[in-house]
């Protein structure tokens, strides 16, 4: 592939005036300069600073509605998604719904055996629950799309509310109520809220219903900013957008979570992961306790992750959260064999002539391919789909695209134009999921190819690295370093990288894989790691960067990060 054009991101000057007007750090005005910040406001993490839980379209219907459920004392079902989003709202949801005085319990579907979201199949899981036929079904993280399933929950009598946050299709489920900020008309100002993020405004909006009718007269309400935790955690690990609302939902889900104000489950996490709870920070969310609690759900039964999120007793959290971490060894174990086959399989195609890449193998594992597709995204830059056999005569696919491609609309546009390749398929911009007949892979890499070829131009296919440009060496200090380290960064909000020019002075192996180095920019004298490449480096390199602080024997130190050199 050809190597990545390096960019620097603009500063709005306007806004770097407003910023530094307001007594903001020049380097730090100039960062958020350049990521649509032009007001402290907007950096406010503050809770009273949220977006009001009545802006969402139909959310206190679905108040009054669980709060007569309540009173009526209805059984109340929550289905869960498979991902650490849908675990963590589903986590929200038993924790604040209990504490509501609500009669509920939850269930993970076999996404394998039942397919994606609330279909039939769920359905006939629900009623039969052991506890008995359900009332009322729940759907976290899942619904918007389940028009079969919602029609078969109200043959049987079971009232269905849906929260999610994934897009709509053509036509909405018949359901009791739908909670989603990407419903049509609704006006919603953050369209990113993730799963997790949507079942903590409803319960928001819940507990407000359940005060107005004095509720809370025999029990107290409950502080649901104690759930934050689980909200910040959903949040990071979905990718989803960091706008401003969900900077403050994680901010503060991580204040807590340093504080130990957390649950048992998080704490045990971070322990099997070896990660300081006092400095956490959302690379911890998305890559220490996100995998793991993901790995439930792509290898085994995310029941697992929940339960690790919703016990209050320590021994058990840990006992859990070293069960997720074995799951996630295994996993890891899992996407290694795949993601060799599938650059082998890559070296067999003149990836330069695609505008998408479909990968099967028959062996393949159906929760990995997410992950897969990902890698392979990676490399190429291009949309990828990977498949893998769901054990008949189907296959379950996941996509990872671009952003010049929307991977969802691609998907609606295939089925528009071939109405029988694709059986079910939903998602986002970024990633989607889909089911197809085995036999039907080559007609639907030929049209999946067809439509990205319409829409991306060779400039969209060439990959870019966006950097903050150079950065003086003696700016590079502690405190500001620090400031970097707790700042909440991730999708849509980058962390900093800048681009700088070194004399590499020392290099070394470390972990037969890593690269531990020290370099010299301008004079000043750095120590640096490259993680992931051993291979060694020229004297004089130029390098994309992210300044971190390396915490040895209680002594933290500012060292950078080199992410590309050449």
């Amino acid at each position: 592939m050809t190597s990545p054009l390096i960019r620097t991101r603009e500063a709005d000057p306007a806004a770097y005036a407003a910023l530094r007007a307001s007594g903001i750090d020049s380097r730090m005005a100039k960062l958020y300069a350049a990521r649509g910040v032009s007001s402290t406001f907007t950096l406010n993490s503050k809770l009273d600073a949220l977006l009001a839980p009545a802006l969402l379209t139909h959310i206190e219907e679905a108040a009054r509605y669980l709060a007569d459920a309540i009173a009526a004392k209805k059984s109340l079902l929550i289905v869960a998604d498979y991902d650490a989003d849908g675990a963590t709202a589903c986590a929200v949801g038993v924790r604040a719904l209990a504490a509501m005085g609500a009669r509920v319990d939850f269930i993970v579907p076999d996404r394998f055996a039942l397919g994606y979201g609330l279909t039939p199949g769920v359905v006939a899981l629900a009623a039969a629950h052991p506890r008995g036929k359900p009332d009322v079904i729940i759907t976290v993280d899942n619904g918007i799309a389940s028009v079969e399933g919602v029609a078969a929950a109200n043959a049987l009598g079971i009232d269905v509310v849906v929260t999610d946050h994934h897009l709509p299709g053509a036509a909405l489920p018949d359901a009791r109520v739908i909670v989603n900020p990407n419903q049509p008309n609704d006006d919603f100002p953050s369209k990113s809220l993730a799963g997790v993020g949507v079942m903590f405004y409803t319960m928001l909006a819940l507990r407000a219903e359940l005060r107005a009718r004095n509720h809370f007269t025999d029990r107290p309400a409950p502080n649901l900013a104690d759930l934050l935790d689980l909200v910040a955690l959903g949040t990071v690990a979905d990718v989803v957008k960091l706008d401003h609302n969900n900077r403050i939902l994680v901010e503060q889900g991580l204040q807590r979570i340093r504080l130990g104000k957390c649950c048992e489950g998080i704490k045990a996490l971070l322990q099997v992961g070896g990660r300081d709870r006092s400095r956490a920070v959302t690379y911890d969310l998305g890559f220490v306790l996100g995998p793991r609690i993901n790995a439930a759900g792509r290898l085994e039964d995310m029941a697992v992750g929940i339960e690790c999120l919703t016990t209050d007793d320590p021994a058990r959290a840990k006992q859990l959260a070293d069960e997720l971490d074995r799951l996630n060894r295994e996993r890891r174990g899992i996407e290694s064999e795949m993601r060799e086959d599938a650059f082998a399989n890559l070296a067999e195609i003149d990836v330069h002539t695609k505008h998408a890449i479909c990968l099967f193998e028959p062996h393949w594992h159906q929760g990995v391919v997410g992950i897969v597709a990902g890698r392979v995204r990676e490399k190429t830059h291009r949309p990828v789909i990977a498949f893998a056999s769901d054990g008949s005569d189907g296959l379950k696919g996941s996509g990872r695209s671009i952003p010049a491609l929307h991977m969802r609309d691609a998907l609606d546009l295939v089925t528009k134009r071939h109405p029988q390749l694709i059986e079910r398929f939903g998602g986002h911009a970024m990633a989607a999921g889909l089911t197809i007949k085995a036999a039907a892979f080559a007609d639907f890499s030929a049209a999946f190819e067809q439509v990205a070829r319409e829409w991306l131009t060779p400039a969209d296919l060439q990959e870019s690295i966006e950097t903050d440009g150079e950065i003086a060496p003696a700016s590079l200090d502690f405190d500001f370093v620090r400031a970097l380290e707790t700042q909440v960064w991730g999708q849509g909000f980058a962390a900093p990288t800048y681009l700088g020019h070194f004399e590499v002075l020392d290099q070394r192996v470390v972990g037969e894989k890593h690269l531990k180095l020290k370099v010299s920019m301008g004079g000043v004298a750095f120590e640096a790691m490259r993680f992931g490449s051993a291979e060694s480096l020229n004297t004089s390199i130029d390098a994309v960067f992210r300044p971190s602080l390396n915490t040895f024997r209680g002594m933290s130190t500012v060292q950078l990060l080199l992410d590309h050199t050449a």
